[in-house]
């Protein structure tokens, strides 16, 4: 399928591994110029040189989400590089794992601006230049745990609810400006978030990573975790000329493990 993503250029956000480089690698494949980020430089590298090799036009900028002045060394690298922004997949890490006794103010504090103001301060950054080109697309990853709290995820569940809110209300202001804002849903996906949330829940219960793992697939009616080339696909759709009438959506990609009717 011809996705029209040539000469796009696209800021996508925690990209040097998982689900987000796997969204820079896509969006690369069908021909956008990417600005990747992340705050580990040898990742980053590595990422930016398996892009360029196969092909691809990518810059990559060390950054810390939380910081505003990274965000806005991000932004503006990719326009000094490419120009105007068209597509931002914002992405991070997610918050800390933790039920509610267990996270602290310092918790709350660095989940909320990572995951939530990071969001908000990048679209603020390039929204209002979409909408002035009369052209645009906002694809936040999220998680399933917006549409059914996953235990133990306190932070993610409160503050990526809180993304999904602010992404729901911007797509009514922006769409009669031919600008999409979506979200996509990661289920159970093999990342070193999984691993993260399996050896925590392990260690709560006396269980092994692998136990842990096992009993999220008898939950997923797919039977095995998710690939992140398998969201990466869906991000790449959102961000083209052939999604332009899908806008204000969550929409998931978890082999059926929520169990909601919409």
């Amino acid at each position: 399928m011809e996705l029209g993503l040539a000469g796009k250029v696209a800021v996508v956000v925690a990209s040097s591994k998982g689900l987000g480089r796997a969204a820079a690698e896509e969006l690369a494949r069908e021909g956008a110029r990417v600005a990747i980020c992340a705050r580990g430089a040898e990742a980053l590298e590595a990422t930016r040189g398996a892009i360029a090799e196969a092909g691809g036009e990518v810059i990559a900028v060390p950054v810390d989400i939380a910081n505003p002045d990274d965000l806005e060394r991000l932004v503006a690298a990719a326009e000094d590089g490419f120009g105007p922004v068209d597509i931002l997949v914002t992405n991070g890490g997610g918050p800390a794992p933790g039920k509610f006794d267990e996270v602290t103010e310092a918790d709350w504090e660095a989940a909320v601006a990572g995951t939530l103001q990071s969001v908000v301060r990048l679209c603020r950054r390039v929204v209002p230049g979409m909408r002035e080109r009369g052209w645009g697309r906002v694809i936040n990853v999220t998680s399933i745990a917006v549409k059914q709290p996953v235990d133990g995820l306190i932070l993610s569940n409160a503050v990526r609810a809180a993304v999904t809110g602010f992404a729901r209300t911007l797509a009514n202001e922006v769409a009669a400006d031919g600008v999409t804002v979506n979200n996509v849903m990661p289920g159970f996906t093999w990342t070193d978030r999984v691993n993260e949330l399996a050896d925590k829940q392990a260690e709560a219960f006396g269980a092994t990573r692998e136990q842990m793992i096992e009993g999220w697939l008898s939950t997923i009616p797919a039977r095995r975790l998710g690939e992140p080339s398998e969201l990466a696909a869906l991000i790449a759709f959102l961000a083209s000329d052939r999604a332009g009438y899908i806008t204000a959506q969550s929409i998931p990609v978890d082999g059926g493990w929520i169990r909601g009717l919409v």
